[in-house]
């Protein structure tokens, strides 16, 4: 049997290859980032073309850095920023505008007319998501109406959507040379056009968005045993690599982590912030302003779903710190820097840059920083911006709980940002339990390639998984009740500050 299984890590800001071991140990990787395209406010594009080139390139730099070759690879799992759409020509293999990224704003009007004429409801009962800028559908849909031409080749079956997954397989199994058209149940399920308990796309939500339905993927399970193609010979991989695992990034990094049982739940930090909670195979609906969606389904078992509660902004708003303010020049001097003062000398920013996601989903939000004097320095403002990492996971925490009756006992975490330490006690010290680390961080790419693993027996079930998983580190709250209360009811004021700050239609 081959020694590894590998994953590519589509991603907001980057792609990476990964190849794992049988003990789910980092074995080699390779990582690049893509531009990110901002045309005017609200707005967020990437270009697909510069995304499967740096796909290509990070696979044959990540193969040669292991010294492995397709033979040495028993399957290769996929998982990708969910929502960012993509849209190209079947026959060219051109996309057909930019990639319109999942932060992006500019469908708040498609979302606001489907809750106003009613359709609402019924949006949330079959999707399980309220109508909003962060799904695929009103994407596409503003696509079909702006871009001359498009709408045209879309109901003749030439133009066809994906959201990078379905992008990046096509391109890998042969593009316009019989690429394969595919995507998996958690990528669906993320697009307003799925329904959840049938795991079909729905004719009355494609009509909703008048899109027609010769331009979606075959939806597929999360892991295949009989696969959605092979890698090409003349590839970047240089030679047949069995695809068999898709996950969307938050759903992989739920399996990367290994929260196979009801009530478990992780939280990843990355350009934003994911918590999901796995709740089995019942579909549970939220009244608390979460997300239901698919969690993962491996072959022809019963899906399971979860719960998930979104945040827009909270790695990239470090990142903002970074690029747009100039006041760090890379992500880990936002710990150092945070260090240099004791709290936020009274400082709370809300980085609502896409409106506010879950609880709230609020697309007339806007960023706001409240509570400055002229005691307050670059150190209170990046102390206040990784606060405002934990407190908005702590909004979605307690949505949870509502939810689901569950009360958190232990948080796991992963993504980049767990590498600041800082950060990772303030949100044990926000929410007021305890947080933990894995030893492999970054779950995401373990997720897909467990998820690719399993489909060819590479593990032959989730207990094998489950004794790959070790802790790293662990955090416990050292705030008092008191200090942990005022703190939150002085974000849950500033979160009032950025509402209705847009006018939406």
């Amino acid at each position: 049997m081959a020694d590894y299984v590998a994953a590519i890590d589509q991603g907001t800001t980057s792609t990476r290859f990964m190849l794992f071991d049988h003990s789910g140990s980092e074995v080699a990787r390779h990582q690049l980032e893509h531009e990110q395209i901002l045309p005017q406010a609200g707005w967020v594009e990437h270009d697909p073309v510069e995304i499967w080139e740096r796909t290509s390139s990070v696979i044959q730099s990540g193969m040669n850095k292991a010294n492995v070759s397709a033979d040495d690879i028993a399957a290769l799992g996929i998982t990708n920023q969910r929502e960012t759409t993509v849209v190209w020509d079947k026959n060219t293999g051109k996309p057909v505008y930019n990639a319109i990224v999942w932060q992006d704003t500019r469908t708040d009007k498609i979302a606001s007319k489907l809750e106003r004429d009613g359709h609402g409801d019924t949006i949330r009962t079959k999707a399980g998501l309220p109508p909003a800028t962060y799904f695929s559908g009103g994407k596409i849909q503003w696509i079909l109406e702006n871009v001359d031409g498009v709408r045209e080749r879309a109901e003749a079956g030439d133009v066809v959507f994906g959201n990078t997954d379905s992008w990046l397989i096509w391109n890998l199994t042969g593009g316009t040379d019989g690429g394969v058209h595919v995507t998996d149940v958690t990528n669906a399920s993320r697009t307003m056009l799925m329904d959840l308990e049938t795991l079909e796309w729905d004719d009355e939500l494609l009509a909703l968005f008048d899109i027609p339905r010769a331009m979606l993927p075959e939806i597929r399970s999360s892991s295949d045993p009989e696969g959605y193609g092979t890698t090409l010979r003349n590839g970047p991989a240089k030679g047949e690599i069995p695809l068999t695992g898709i996950l969307g990034d938050q759903q992989a990094a739920t399996v990367g982590q290994v929260c196979f049982d009801v009530g478990e739940a992780k939280n990843t930090y990355g350009t934003g912030n994911f918590m999901l909670l796995n709740t089995g195979t019942e579909l549970v609906r939220s009244e608390a302003g979460l997300l239901s969606t698919v969690c993962y389904k491996f072959g022809d078992e019963d899906v399971v779903y979860a719960l998930e509660g979104s945040i827009a902004v909270t790695g990239s708003a470090v990142q903002w710190l970074r690029d747009q303010l100039g006041i760090i020049s890379g992500a880990a001097q936002s710990e150092s820097l945070a260090k240099q003062v004791d709290d936020n000398g009274g400082v709370y920013f809300v980085p609502a840059f896409s409106g506010l996601f879950a609880p709230y989903w609020r697309s007339d939000a806007r960023g706001a920083i409240v509570g400055l004097s002229r005691y307050n320095t670059n150190a209170h403002l990046a102390r206040a911006t990784l606060e405002s990492i934990c407190y908005q996971s702590r909004d979605v925490a307690e949505a949870m709980e509502k939810d689901s009756g569950v009360k958190l006992e232990v948080l796991k975490v992963d993504g980049g940002v767990t590498a600041n330490e800082l950060c990772m006690q303030i949100q044990a010290d926000v929410l007021g339990v305890e947080v933990s680390r894995p030893v492999v961080a970054e779950t995401t790419a373990l997720g897909a390639a467990y998820a690719a693993g399993l489909a060819v027996g590479f593990w032959n079930n989730t207990d094998e998984l489950r004794e790959n998983w070790n802790e790293a580190k662990r955090w416990s709250p050292q705030w008092d009740d008191e200090q942990r209360d005022e703190g939150y009811a002085q974000w849950k004021k500033a979160v009032e500050r950025t509402l209705d700050w847009v006018d939406v239609d």
